[in-house]
């Protein structure tokens, strides 16, 4: 969500803000602006509804010049998408780009009304704006007028502030939305994401939460939630510098299903031998944790914790603990039971998830004996906060809708699962040997799945004019069906359903007629017989089915049922490899609906609000 940028330099700005502003797009935003000083003082900003190319096009006909500038694109929470609730927000010398939401802020408002500022926007960041003006006041310098604001705010926020009368500095804070420093010579830059920032450096800086720094173009000074100077670790990243270029793809995420085996291949590297999971590369100290472990908590959110859900069938069926299963929005407001011995795992993409880091931060108040996070991102804030962090590696993700975060999550959830049982005494090396086999197997077969490319591509015609649909799954297929709808949902606003195929006669049923499209998952495992009744009550109802099926499970097409027939793959991976054809169903329908796949409407990719 939103995408924040500045730097501090002694060249011309404005196209590294810009540039930096177009890796952010993935996230999701409605506007975009900046804000630029020049070596005289005159600040330049420039807000613009849309696109970052609309941005672009009016930075370069002001032609904007100028060493220190902050960028934004905003997702709206608070106030309508405009060109007048876009950031940056000016009061006075003070501009202001800021990610989160400020929950006082009504309250701030009528303060500061009532001090005589007058606001212009709906939004909750102007008021930070006319804080830290009002601030400057008594303060004797920009660190601690944004210190004595912060001290007032309450809620999520990543925000920089500018003092247009003094253009060799930038002060931002952190609390719960996070931000980057990019170290660079002679200049200094920050941002939300080092993504936007590669182009200009590849040294990093993470703060803490709680942390205000001041960036100038020589130093970096932190100071911590208690205002005392501290030093935070500088690291160098090895992200890919072009991971924002579709190459020869139409869109990101079809670029980003085509990389799941490479990125599943990535996931296992260095962590399984042929036949066994090295327990020691999941994490320090991981191998006396998971021997203990009774008892397994999943907190996660959307397309995380789809893959939570189906993970929750490994943790019990093979490794044999207890596993449940939770919505991190949900499992941070409830009172809850602490288990013995219970290991706290979240799921996220991003690793800035708010709901999630609240959970993780809560679990650790509530006794859990450690807590652990599976994870794409590297020096996000779950990575930094937990005591196993068990990277999922699959690379820069873009696309809003997930795809290969969702199968690397499930394969290193299956990896976990293993060592936890083998530690447990519970899986035995000839289990062991088969799960990692099949691990091994796993990215040569879904390169095949990708193979149905154009065969679910004409399947998707069918549902051109549909406007809901149904998938069914049952077992450790009913995340998937889940997962499969979440996806129609996200990217071609088509209102989609999941059930257990055992539900239907419980209520979904009476939705079943000639314009509902009825997608099914059916491997060929012990709960086939009971899905072919499930697709015989659909049948009989005039229903249309669309059945992705195991090549033995004996399905026919017919006018009522297309089938769909897969190769026959490893019944513990076959869940992962499910997920590829309903991920290129839901690309190909939204391809035909006309939607922004890589964009959709009123979703971000890191949902860092609550």
């Amino acid at each position: 969500m939103c995408g924040i940028v500045g730097a501090v330099a002694q060249r011309d700005v404005a196209e590294i803000l810009v540039e930096g502003l177009r890796r952010l797009e993935y996230r999701g935003y409605d506007s975009a602006g900046v804000a630029i000083v020049d070596s005289d003082n005159n600040l330049t900003r420039i807000r613009r509804l849309g696109k970052v190319q609309e941005l672009s096009d009016a930075v370069e006909v002001a032609r904007v010049t100028g060493g220190t500038g902050i960028a934004h694109t905003r997702w709206a929470t608070h106030g309508e998408p405009s060109e007048i609730n876009a950031h940056p927000h000016v009061s006075g010398n003070i501009s202001v780009v800021h990610n989160g939401i400020i929950e006082n802020h009504v309250a701030l408002r009528q303060s500061l009304q009532a001090k005589g500022y007058i606001f212009e926007s709906q939004t909750d960041t102007e008021v930070i704006a006319h804080l830290v003006a009002w601030e400057m006041k008594t303060a004797d310098s920009l660190v601690k007028a944004v210190q004595k604001a912060a001290k007032q705010l309450e809620g999520a926020y990543g925000t920089v502030v500018l003092d247009k009368t003094d253009p060799s500095r930038l002060v931002v804070a952190r609390s719960g939305s996070p931000i980057v420093i990019g170290l660079g010579v002679g200049e200094n830059f920050l941002a939300s994401d080092q993504l936007a920032l590669l182009n200009v450096t590849r040294r990093f800086m993470y703060l803490e939460e709680g942390d205000v720094a001041e960036i100038t173009r020589r130093e970096v000074r932190v100071f911590d939630y208690k205002g005392d100077a501290v030093e935070r670790e500088v690291s160098e990243s090895t992200a890919e510098h072009d991971a924002g270029d579709k190459g020869k793809y139409r869109h990101f995420m079809q670029k980003e299903i085509y990389e799941q085996p490479v990125a599943i291949t990535n996931t296992m590297e260095g962590r399984c031998t042929k036949d066994s999971v090295i327990v020691d590369s999941i994490g320090v100290h991981a191998a006396e944790i998971l021997e203990k472990v009774e008892h397994v908590q999943i907190v996660a959110c959307g397309t995380s914790y789809n893959a939570g859900m189906a993970a929750r069938y490994w943790f019990e069926g093979v490794a044999g603990v207890s596993c449940d299963v939770e919505i991190a929005s949900e499992f941070r407001y409830r009172k809850f039971v602490t288990r013995p011995n219970s290991l706290l795992i979240t799921l996220s993409q991003s690793g800035e998830t708010a709901d999630t880091l609240a959970a993780l931060r809560l679990a650790k108040e509530k006794g859990y004996m450690a807590v652990m996070t599976i994870c794409n991102v590297a020096g996000s804030s779950l990575v930094r906060e937990s005591d196993i962090a068990f990277m999922t590696r699959a690379g820069v993700e873009i696309g809003v809708a997930s795809t290969k975060a969702f199968t690397t999550q499930l394969t290193a959830m299956l990896m976990l699962v293993a060592a936890i049982g083998k530690q447990k005494n519970i899986v035995d090396a000839a289990q062991e040997k088969e799960i990692v086999t099949a691990l091994h197997e796993l990215p040569t077969q879904i390169e095949s799945a990708l193979k149905f490319d154009k065969e679910i591509e004409e399947l998707a015609k069918d549902f051109a004019d549909k406007h809901h649909t149904l998938f069914l799954g049952r077992g450790e297929y009913y995340p998937i069906a889940l997962e499969a709808a979440l996806k129609l949902k996200e990217i071609s606003y088509i209102h989609a359903e999941a059930y257990a195929a055992g539900e239907l006669k419980h209520g979904p049923l009476a939705l079943i007629d000639e314009d509902m499209p009825v997608v099914v998952v059916a491997p060929g495992n012990d709960l086939l017989e009971k899905l072919k009744s499930n697709i015989e009550e659909v049948r009989a109802r005039g229903g249309l089915l669309y059945v992705f099926a195991d090549e033995n499970t004996g399905f026919e097409s017919d006018d009522t049922m297309k089938i769909i027939s897969m190769p026959h793959v490893n019944e513990i991976t076959a869940p992962i490899y499910y997920t590829v054809p309903m991920q290129l169903l839901s690309y190909h329908i939204a391809l035909i609906k006309g939607t922004d796949v890589d964009q959709p409407r009123n979703l971000a990719k890191a949902v860092t609000v609550e």
